[in-house]
């Protein structure tokens, strides 16, 4: 944790996925003060006519990102970060930014995992070093 899925609705070269990949992990270290090896990302293609958006009118492809995150961040702060992330799907993936929404989902650190970093996590404080 943190986990990063993205559902896209169309193939991308694996090149272009593992730049998305390294930006949104640079993005969320930097901007949730978290250690950079703690995130995974995932891009999950769904194909054409994988994942719309509904409107009053015809529905048009969309990409949606959930976030799985530890809570204690402000809305101020997640804000920023769904801001950028939203950013770098345009720029790399060329979705257009009605396209792309953010969801978050947050859990108490001992929620995850991560045998690299020592087994259960700490809850997150905004005194966390990178």
């Amino acid at each position: 944790m943190p986990y990063l899925q993205i559902d896209v609705p169309g193939r991308y070269p694996a090149e272009q996925k593992q730049r998305l990949a390294r930006r949104f992990g640079e993005i969320y270290a930097d901007i949730m003060q978290a250690n950079i090896r703690r995130i995974s990302v995932a891009v999950r293609e769904l194909h054409d006519g994988g994942v719309w958006r509904c409107t009053e009118g015809e529905p048009y492809e969309a990409a949606l990102l959930m976030c799985d995150i530890r809570k204690g961040r402000p809305p101020e702060q997640r804000e920023r970060l769904a801001r950028a992330l939203v950013n770098a799907c345009v720029e790399i993936l060329e979705l257009r930014i009605d396209q792309v929404n953010v969801e978050f989902t947050q859990h108490s650190g001992d929620e995850m995992f991560h045998p690299l970093l020592g087994g259960l996590s700490e809850d997150w404080s905004a005194n966390e070093a990178h």
